[in-house]
């Protein structure tokens, strides 16, 4: 996918529009689409990043790598962004880690899903609401726009039950892992008693005199 996003940039030029490019799970962005041959201003791999809504500016969607890297962008409409959000989603869903097998028992990668399906759970919403309001307009249907709307219902729709799939995945796997005999961590080791045992004696009654000091 590729179009034109506002960034924002710093406090002196604000938000700046730039050409974004998403392919191969990396966004990049360009200072415009006739400099796309020139090189590109920045990149930011969708696999590492989390994707933020934010819910008070409806055209406004963050990416963020805690710690590392930031950025801020808005699209032209509402419908561009949930564009770009399924989009995003289904770049970070289909890019495969190098190890899987470390992947599928680290309990940030469960944590990361768990927040994708937090973020299509509310696109879900919204798109249902979108297709609800033409759907009931005093005009009569709106066709168009119904259209529109249950095409990105579908796609939300299909990347919620894969990252719900994946989810569901990671969890088995790190039960599993936790059930594992190999896993040292699953049972505490057994209790070692280093005080050697105290021998009753049968005749107790009487102490020596130094006993009795």
């Amino acid at each position: 996918m590729e179009g034109t996003l506002w960034k924002w940039t710093n406090y002196w030029n604000g938000w700046q529009t730039r050409w974004f490019v998403l392919e191969n799970g990396v966004l990049t962005y360009y200072k415009s689409q006739e400099e796309v041959n020139q090189g590109c201003k920045g990149s930011i791999k969708v696999q590492a990043c989390e994707i933020n809504v934010n819910y008070i500016d409806i055209t406004r969607m963050d990416l963020v790598i805690p710690g590392e890297q930031h950025m801020y962008l808005r699209a032209p409409t509402s419908q561009e962004r949930q564009k770009w959000l399924v989009a995003l989603g289904t770049a970070k869903a289909c890019v495969q880690t190098k190890n899987r097998k470390d992947s599928d028992t680290n309990p940030d990668t469960l944590k990361s899903k768990k927040s994708e399906l937090r973020l299509y759970c509310d696109l879900l919403m919204q798109q249902v609401h979108v297709v609800k309001t033409a759907a009931i307009d005093e005009n009569g249907p709106q066709i168009a726009k119904i259209d529109e709307a249950t095409s990105l219902l579908t796609a939300t729709c299909d990347t919620f039950i894969k990252t719900l799939e994946d989810c569901m995945k990671l969890a088995s796997a790190n039960v599993l892992y936790e059930l594992s005999p190999n896993n040292d961590l699953t049972l505490p080791p057994t209790p070692v008693n280093l005080n050697p045992p105290i021998k009753k004696t049968k005749n107790v009654s009487r102490l020596n005199s130094n006993d009795s000091q």
